[in-house]
């Protein structure tokens, strides 16, 4: 029996990262920051972004306060403070120049990167910038967020002192750098809103004072029309001649409007085509953001199962789920190398036909899987239709034509393949998707190998029959 009864499963895309085991190194409740860099990712707006971000505060220290100053660089201003409570978020003005705060603390504040401790400062600076006071006295925190190397915003933070314990600023500090991404995100996206806007008042007023000389020079024409076909009866022949000048510099001067006017456009279709240029790049660095925050999450909840599940067929259902939902395979597998030569068995598997069941041998060289595991090089079809005699063609469960299978290497060590087909409405596989694909098989590679899963589940789910 081939592969194409065992069907295919999906990994991630994403730069390759080495991958560690991330011993708790910030307290967080488990699933906090992995919640978070989903959280962000799929907010609409800056509002939503720090709603979620509140919502991390509070799992951490109820009673602490967080703000976030919006900074007005022309200005040196802290204007506004948008402040999440209740999942909605309260604004407020704040008006306050930068300068208020020491010399000793605006520096650190601007170089963003952390939080700075205000100290015993930190009730004036803390009635300052509008928080509620705190009875047994508090500590504050400013951290900087930047944009395109500039000052963009200050996140604070208000706590309650501790004798004992970590401080919450320390504890947010993972929360506050995914937050940092997201605001830079919606910061370029005002920024492109903002010289959108500019550049139609602009066109629209270039626009209106053309129109308006325009009519006043075609107004005054005509008076001197009129008035040359009054007098051309009468004997006064230099006033003709008067006349016949003033039209004529009526006439230039419309000329000369009109090519200023022609300049003034072409600059302004010139600065909407740069303008279409910074919205891609733009773009280009917004989607580039995005990869980072879901890679970064991907990363997170792979650790996150190795740290937490100890079942070895627990742990690989897990990861088949994982890979499944994130390439969109609505059928999937891993295989893992069996304790018999040249062979891998079926470890885990999402909707594969009623007649395959976990333990079933594929030996190498023998339909797809065994074709990769074999090649140890990925394997990425389009359109299976186009290859008439390819074994999927007889398989009534595959519907979309597309799948791939990616070898699981780990130290030029084979452990497996994981495969994945029938990709969510109908959709096909790309290249990208197989570099996705990559980051996926070396994080399951490095926990299948940590965790001993190829001895542990061949022992435990023992030998299949084909």
């Amino acid at each position: 029996m081939t592969f194409h009864d065992v069907h295919l499963n999906i990994c991630e895309p994403a730069t390759p990262a080495r991958a560690r085991r991330a011993p708790a190194v910030f307290p967080m409740p488990p699933r906090t920051l992995a919640s978070l860099a989903h959280a962000l990712g799929v907010a609409p707006d800056l509002e939503a972004a720090l709603v979620a971000l509140g919502e991390s505060v509070l799992e951490i220290d109820r009673s602490a306060q967080l703000a976030l100053l919006r900074y007005d660089g022309r200005r040196a201003m802290l204007a506004d403070r948008l402040t999440p409570s209740g999942g909605r978020v309260t604004r407020g003005a704040v008006d306050t120049t930068f300068d208020h705060l020491p010399g000793a603390l605006r520096v650190p504040v601007s170089a963003g990167g952390q939080f700075v401790d205000v100290g015993d400062d930190s009730p004036d600076f803390a009635r300052l910038l509008g928080f509620t006071a705190i009875s047994e006295g508090g500590l504050l925190s400013l951290r900087g967020l930047r944009t395109d190397g500039h000052l963009a915003g200050v996140l604070g933070l208000y706590e309650t002192r501790k004798i004992f314990g970590t401080r919450t600023s320390e504890r947010l500090e993972p929360a506050a750098a995914l937050f940092e991404l997201g605001y830079a995100r919606f910061a370029e996206r005002e920024a492109r809103e903002e010289a959108v806007r500019t550049l139609e008042d602009v066109t629209q007023r270039v626009h209106g004072e053309y129109v308006k000389k325009l009519g006043n020079l075609e107004k005054r024409l005509r008076e001197a029309q009129d008035h040359v076909l009054k007098v051309s009866g009468e004997h006064t022949t230099p006033r003709m001649l008067e006349m016949e000048k003033e039209i004529a510099r009526a006439t230039e001067e419309a000329r000369r409007s009109s090519h200023r006017t022609k300049m003034v456009e072409q600059q302004v279709a010139a600065a909407v085509g740069q303008l279409e240029q910074a919205h891609i790049e733009l773009h280009r660095r917004s989607e580039t953001l995005r990869q980072k925050t879901r890679s970064l999450y991907l990363i997170e909840r792979v650790l996150n199962l190795d740290a937490r599940t100890k079942d070895p067929k627990a742990l690989v259902d897990g990861l088949l789920a994982l890979v499944g939902d994130d390439m969109q395979a609505q059928r999937c597998s891993i295989m893992l190398r069996a304790p018999e030569p040249a062979t891998i068995f079926l470890a885990a598997g999402r909707g594969l036909p009623p007649h395959m069941v976990e333990g079933v041998r594929i030996a190498f060289g023998e339909g797809v899987a065994g074709r990769v595991a074999q090649a140890r090089e990925p394997l990425l079809v389009q359109d299976v239709g186009d290859a008439q005699t390819h074994p999927l063609l007889r398989d009534q469960y595959f519907t979309t034509g597309s799948f791939i299978s990616f070898p699981l290497v780990y130290h030029g060590e084979l452990i497996g393949v994981v495969n994945m087909t029938n990709r969510a409405q109908r959709g096909i596989y790309t290249d990208e998707d197989v570099e996705r694909v990559a980051l996926l098989a070396l994080l399951i590679s490095l926990v299948a190998m940590h965790a001993r899963l190829p001895e542990r589940l061949g022992e435990l789910i023992g030998s299949g029959s084909v």
